[in-house]
């Protein structure tokens, strides 16, 4: 069993995972994983071939030979690359999203990418951010996070840095869509979208990055 120490930082979309466990990981000097980029590029790869995303076995032949490199660029950004394509803005869209949520419901995707995502637990430690991370795929961590927020919150915070990006959004939508995505999570029959049994939650909707970033910071400096 590897027993370099993991922390998962799981929750849905907007609550925050991304930006906390890159603060979290750079603090600590550990490794990261974006496992929601993962089924994203899953996603993305289906529908540039014209696959239907209900053809699960389709879709799972692509997770297990998907094409994919992480990399940082000259300004410490990390690029991915999906078949020698900068895909890194892609996968960060809406549609990416969405796709990422309804192939992350196929049971032999999930099996896939498994694997692929326990690469990733190497010295000095991982910080592992998702959906699942802290229920399936590393049951074990050292320490297990659980992020929150109100969907009116995480659809204000979507709105705003779309707003920053220069692209056009409508709040309500946002909402609606948040709403549609966290009912296709937390009910599917596989790894649904719920807390560790022993995972610490914590509401980012009024706190900000730095407060749940110290929280994260001293739940793991009791264990390590």
């Amino acid at each position: 069993m590897n027993d370099t120490p993991v922390i998962t930082i799981d929750g849905p979309a907007g609550s925050g995972k991304g930006t906390i466990s890159q603060r979290v990981a750079d603090h600590l000097g550990w490794h990261i994983l974006d496992s929601g980029a993962l089924y994203r590029l899953v996603g993305l790869a289906a529908q540039r071939k014209q696959i239907d995303l209900d053809n699960e076995d389709a879709v799972a032949e692509i997770a297990k030979d998907l094409d994919v490199v992480f990399k940082a660029n000259d300004e410490d950004e990390v690029v991915v690359l999906l078949e020698g394509n900068d895909v890194s803005l892609a996968i960060r869209s809406e549609e990416a999203g969405a796709a990422a949520s309804q192939v992350a419901a196929k049971p032999s995707v999930r099996e896939a990418l498994l694997e692929r995502q326990h690469r990733f637990q190497k010295d000095p430690g991982l910080v592992a951010d998702g959906r699942d991370m802290g229920t399936i795929v590393f049951p074990h961590a050292l320490v297990k996070i659980f992020l929150t927020a109100s969907a009116e919150i995480r659809a204000e915070r979507r709105f705003n840095q779309l707003k920053q990006q220069g692209i056009s959004a409508n709040l309500r939508g946002l909402i609606r869509d948040i709403e549609k995505r966290d009912a296709r999570d937390t009910n599917r029959k596989d790894a649904p979208l719920v807390p560790a049994a022993d995972a610490i939650t914590i509401d980012t909707g009024k706190l900000s990055i730095d407060e749940v970033v110290n929280s994260v910071l001293a739940a793991v400096k009791k264990h390590i």
